[in-house]
């Protein structure tokens, strides 16, 4: 199967739920190459970028198990190659 770079867009609405979000990063962490976060007070939220490099299946698991999180909304874009 073959390797994608992807960016994952994250929107965190729940604090709450950053413990469980963390843990789903750290179980695909052997795919991750960065991470970048920002708070955005205004709103009350956070806004993280994930990018990674990993089969499609493996994205997508990690996509939809972070989507299915309450209070978290969550993208991926991927790479043309």
């Amino acid at each position: 199967m073959n390797d994608r770079v992807a960016v994952i867009s994250i929107i965190v609405e729940n604090e709450e739920a950053a413990g469980a979000l963390n843990e789903l990063l750290h179980q695909y962490g052997q795919y991750i190459i960065g991470r970048m976060g920002i708070p955005y007070r205004k709103k009350n939220m956070n806004i993280i970028c994930v990018a990674i490099d990993a089969p499609n299946d493996e994205i997508n698991a990690l996509t939809g198990a972070l989507g299915r999180l309450d209070g978290i909304s969550a993208k991926a874009t991927y790479s043309k190659a």
